[in-house]
């Protein structure tokens, strides 16, 4: 049977009163709202961040900090509650983290620095990431 993504038997599939059947997926309004209260928080504390840590490195420090925070939550939130992935990392921390001030910083920078900027940012931030979810996964009961 078709489904609503294209592949056949996925969660996604429609029932006839518009409904999804099968998806661990909340309701639109709650998400949205758990999205909004989250990326409030999180771009709040990012604020806070860049007055006590301005430029560049703060950007650095929240980008980092949100990478390594994705790991434990993609640990310790396997699937408590539905709207808990949508609260904490679509919000809490897409609003924490900043792509849009890393890609400014980097054309600031102009130079060979922007490319090396760049590059390193993503390797550690990949590294924090990988290293915050196995440290987790050692700690956590």
């Amino acid at each position: 049977m078709p489904t609503e993504s294209g592949r056949p038997g996925g969660s996604g599939a429609l029932a006839g009163s518009g409904a999804r059947v099968g998806s661990a997926r909340p309701a639109g309004w709650r998400v949205v709202a758990a999205v909004a209260l989250g990326g409030g928080l999180g771009g709040t504390a990012r604020y806070g961040v860049g007055l006590l840590v301005p430029g560049l490195v703060g950007t650095v420090v929240v980008n980092l900090v949100g990478c390594a925070l994705i790991g434990v939550l993609m640990v310790l939130v396997p699937r408590p509650h539905p709207l808990a992935r949508p609260f904490l990392g679509v919000g809490v921390l897409g609003g924490f983290t900043t792509f849009s001030a890393y890609a400014l910083d980097a054309v600031r920078l102009g130079d060979w620095r922007a490319g090396a900027y760049l590059v390193l940012t993503v390797l550690c931030g990949l590294a924090a990431t990988a290293g915050a979810a196995a440290l987790t996964r050692r700690v956590a009961p």
